[in-house]
This record gives structure tokens, sequence and C-alpha cells, in this order.
């Protein structure tokens, strides 16, 4: 034990001691002092949002594409271009609008207009309850499917043109008539894309919504339903297209009011003018209204109009 006692000592005193390195480089650390700042600093100008340089710009460039399309308007018209397409009888831009200022002095034509947007929005609006009420349920539960879907698969590819001689026996009012061809216009876009919405949701959201404790109810109002919000929106903004087609189609042959009924009865008296004016307020209105429906979706899904400006270049 005398004999070990000297071997461990000697061993220990060859042990390097690691203390005074660790301080000594620590001692040796500079400090940076901390950066003075300016007595003034400059002022920051304020800029606007990046929404509103974004909505400026897309005014812009949709100015210069109407330009563009009235320009070249102006130029077939003048030049009277016939090559295959004939712009011998169609009437000039100028011509057009000196019609819109006559036809607004008239209560007649502002009077159509109001005909035909009571029956657009009336149709439109029975073709949204009952679409995403519809596609909810079948996309939700598959005993719904495959009790109502194959009958509205009969249905859906019947033009709603096809439906203005049946629509004039099925209801004893023509007004209905039309609204009804208007619904039929709408209906199917949304619900298609009501139904595809609600299947393309992910089954691992409604799993946890389920492990929480939310009933059936909670589930399709606060998972299925807004999940499915913006493939709802693209069958709105699709239907109404379609319902625009659809009442401007009926109009023409069974309407007595309506801006489709100005349009044909100008084509009847062979006023050019009139018919351009026409076909340029149809296209106006379904751009308003198209309009609201994409207003209406940032409204209600702001997220999702903040990440699909955030990939576009």
């Amino acid at each position: 034990m005398q004999a070990a006692q000297p071997l461990n000592d000697a061993a220990f005193e060859r042990v390097p001691l690691a203390a005074p390195v660790r301080s000594a480089s620590v001692a040796t650390l500079p400090l940076s002092a901390p950066a003075a700042r300016p007595a003034s600093a400059p002022r920051r100008r304020r800029t606007a949002p990046a929404w509103v340089h974004g909505s400026a710009m897309a005014w812009l460039c949709g100015l210069l594409s109407i330009g563009a399309v009235l320009l070249a308007w102006h130029l077939a018209t003048h030049y009277k271009l016939d090559a295959y397409v004939r712009f011998n009888n169609i009437p000039a831009p100028a011509a057009v609008f000196d019609k819109v200022l006559e036809v607004n002095q008239s209560p007649k034509f502002v009077a159509n207009i109001g005909i035909s947007l009571r029956r657009i929005l009336l149709g439109f609006a029975v073709a949204t309850l009952l679409g995403v009420a519809l596609g909810v349920l079948i996309g939700r539960y598959r005993w719904v499917r495959r009790l109502s879907f194959p009958a509205l698969e009969v249905f859906r590819p019947i033009p709603a043109i096809a439906w203005v001689p049946m629509s004039i026996m099925l209801w004893p009012d023509n007004e209905v008539s039309i609204v009804f061809i208007t619904f039929l216009g709408a209906f199917f876009p949304i619900l298609l894309n009501t139904i595809h919405g609600v299947e393309a949701i992910d089954p691992v959201l409604l799993r946890a919504a389920r492990s929480l404790g939310a009933g059936e109810r909670s589930v399709l109002a606060q998972v299925v339903l807004p999940g499915a919000l913006p493939h709802i929106f693209t069958g709105l903004a699709v239907g109404m297209g379609v319902a625009w087609v659809s009442l401007i189609a009926a109009e023409m042959i069974s309407g007595q009011f309506g801006i489709g009924y100005f349009t044909w009865e100008a084509y009847s008296l062979i006023a050019y003018a009139e018919i351009a004016l026409g076909m340029i307020t149809i296209g106006v209105l379904g751009l308003a209204c198209s309009g609201g429906i994409r207003l209406l979706a940032k409204l209600v899904m702001p997220w999702q109009a903040h990440s699909a400006t955030g990939g576009r270049t």
C-alpha cells in the first residue's frame, strides 16, 4: 500500500491542468462594444401596402386590355376589314356609344336590365342553396351519393336551353320558367364543385375533430364546410357564367323582357348598334357578378387570398 502511493502522486503530477487554460482562453476574448446609434436617424417614407400597388396594376392592365380591344374594333370597322371575317356591317364603337346615350334616356332599357338581374339573382340564389347543401351531403355520406347522384348525372348533360319547352309546360308562369332555366344552368357546376371539395378534405382533420369530441353537426360546420369553401366558390364563379348563358337563351326564346329579349329584338329589327349594345351589356353584367363572387370569396376566405398571391410572378 505504501509503494503504490508515490506512483499515484507521480501520475497525478503528469496530468495537465485544464482549468487555467480555460480561464486564459476566456480572458483573451475581445468584448465588442455596442454600436453607437446616430444622433438623428432619417425617417422612412411611408409607402402604400403591397395590395394597393397590386390592385392599381391590375386595374391598369385591365384598362389596357379593354382599350386594345376597342382600338382593334375601331380599326376593323373603319377600314372595313374583309379577310374571311367581315366587318362591313359591324357598327363602330362610336355608334354604339351614341346608342348608349340614347337608350339611357328611355326607362325601357334600364327596366330590361333590372328584370334580367332579378332573374339571375333569384335563380342563382336557389341554385347556391340547393347545390351547396346537396353537394355537402353527397360528398359526406355514401348512402346519399348512392341514392341521388345517378339520377342527377342523368339530368346533368341536358343543356339548359333544351329545358325551355318543358319548363313552359311545367310552370304556369313564364317568369318562373325563365328563373328555373337560370337555376339549372348554375346548379350543376355548384353541385359538382361542392362534392369535389368535400371529398378532397384531409381525413386527418376529420379524425382530429372526432378525437376532440366534436359531433357530426360540429364537424360539418367547422371542418367540412370551411375546408370545401375554395371549391364551392370555384363552382359559384363557373355557375354564374353558365347561369347568364342560360338566362339570355331563355329570354331570347320565350321572354318578353330582359336584356336577352332586347338583343334578340334588335336583331329582328336589324338594329346593329343595339345588338352590339346588348352584347356589351351582357358582358359587363356578367363581369360585375363574377367580380362580386370573387370579392365575397376574399372576405370569407382571407387566408386563401394571401396564399394565392404568394406564389405568383
